[in-house]
């Protein structure tokens, strides 16, 4: 599952209107409406072309004569175009969007609000991909799969270094990348880790008690990267970056997959498709070692818990100005359900579920990734949290650290005091 911009592209600009919407309550604004428009990612329409034609299916025939209408977009493609039809009367009945683009469309009041007793399984959505389709208390996305973050590892690297197992603890993991590091030289990266992927720093974060930004009442948020706990992590990260880091400290995550197929380094921790794109014949320069020698494990935290991660993933939304929005909830379950999970996990994907991940952690090709699922952490709900996002000041406060430019403590400070400028904006 290459979905490498699936954390990664922030939430999209509001266009001029939006917000007059207001907010629908599922029900129809047409008496009898005889079709509707589904926009999906390109990933639905190139992996999984089944399970679309199976949710048709099964919504025609409780609804005779209703006509499914479909339409598929690159990630890069599909906001502008929403953004252009929201004012308009051309608006889809359903929307794919990633899990970390729901919030800008909730606050601005673009999705009706679902009932998650509708659903299968909402009771047992996976908690980092329920909060993103929710907001102030009210649901406004389904979720549809997810993708979690796990340690990608080289065994035949590991094994020459006198390392036979795969670690299960954090003094286990430097303990071995010690040895990794000693046996490969100084300028091999035993964890090669950029430095700009906040998704793998801020979990050191989390895992420690700290957090990006916390509700200080009535939907209010205050940053707090500076506190006691958020500095713990961050000391953790960068103590990791200094001894096993040896490439570029500027870069970012988008071609870590590529640079450890070049065999520039013992472990990476990312998506959990990155270990195998690496391994990919196109990408790999290791003379074919990757795919015999390559092992994927829950990556633990400092605090003697598995890292808490962030879950790639997408829901599915109503906008509030579909004419069909009983019809599209139907849709949605017919998609999402129990049903449409199995089609998912045969896949490659991870259920939208606790209940339907759990028997993945008993088999071999899933264990690392279902077990990582379980504890996940989302972005603040915070009005503001796109300008946060689009200013790259995680991105800039974690460069500064890892290059030495600044201390910890002065860069979070720095940064919460950036934060806290646009954190609560509106517009």
């Amino acid at each position: 599952m290459k979905r490498k911009l699936i954390a990664a592209i922030g939430v999209a600009t509001m266009v001029a209107g939006v917000a007059a919407c207001g907010s629908g309550k599922g029900s129809d604004k047409a008496a009898s409406p005889t079709s509707i428009t589904v926009w999906l990612t390109v990933d639905a329409q190139n992996n999984w072309p089944d399970l679309v034609k199976q949710a048709d299916a099964a919504l025609k025939k409780v609804h005779p004569g209703v006509t499914v209408k479909h339409e598929y977009y690159a990630w890069t493609d599909k906001n502008t175009k929403f953004d252009a039809v929201l004012a308009s009367d051309k608006a889809p009945d359903v929307i794919e969007m990633g899990n970390t683009e729901m919030l800008g469309y909730e606050i601005k009041g673009a999705f009706a609000e679902l009932d998650p007793s509708k659903f299968d399984n909402s009771s047992a959505w996976l908690d980092g991909l329920k909060a993103s389709g929710s907001y102030n208390g009210k649901t406004y996305g389904v979720p549809y799969y997810a993708g979690a973050r796990v340690a990608a590892w080289r065994t035949d690297i590991a094994a020459a270094a006198g390392v036979k197992t795969v670690p299960t603890t954090y003094t286990e993991l430097t303990a071995d990348l010690d040895k990794i590091q000693k046996k490969e030289g100084a300028k091999f990266n035993a964890w090669y880790q950029p430095s700009r992927d906040w998704y793998a720093a801020m979990s050191f974060v989390y895992d420690a008690g700290g957090a990006i930004a916390t509700d200080s009442g009535g939907g209010t948020f205050k940053a707090s990267l500076s506190s006691a706990e958020s500095v713990k992590g961050l000391t953790a990260w960068k103590d990791a970056l200094g001894k096993y880091m040896h490439g570029d400290l500027t870069k970012d995550e988008s071609d870590r997959y590529i640079v450890f197929g070049q065999g520039k380094s013992a472990m990476i921790y990312g998506a959990s498709w990155e270990g195998g794109a690496a391994a990919d014949p196109k990408v790999d320069k290791t003379g074919g070692k990757l795919k015999t020698n390559l092992a994927q494990f829950v990556f633990p935290g400092p605090s003697g818990k598995n890292m808490p991660v962030f879950l790639g993933g997408s829901d599915l939304a109503v906008p509030v100005k579909s004419k069909a929005q009983d019809l599209a909830s139907e849709w949605i379950n017919d998609f999402s359900g129990t049903s449409g999970q199995k089609i998912l996990i045969s896949k490659g994907n991870l259920p939208n579920n606790k209940t339907q991940l759990a028997p993945l952690k008993s088999a071999a090709a899933t264990k690392a990734t279902a077990t990582a699922a379980e504890s996940s952490w989302f972005i603040p709900a915070a009005s503001g949290w796109s300008k946060v996002e689009k200013a790259q000041i995680l991105q800039d406060m974690l460069q500064s650290i890892a290059t030495g430019k600044k201390t910890v403590e002065q860069a979070t400070k720095d940064a919460d005091t950036a934060i806290d400028a646009v954190i609560n904006s509106t517009n």
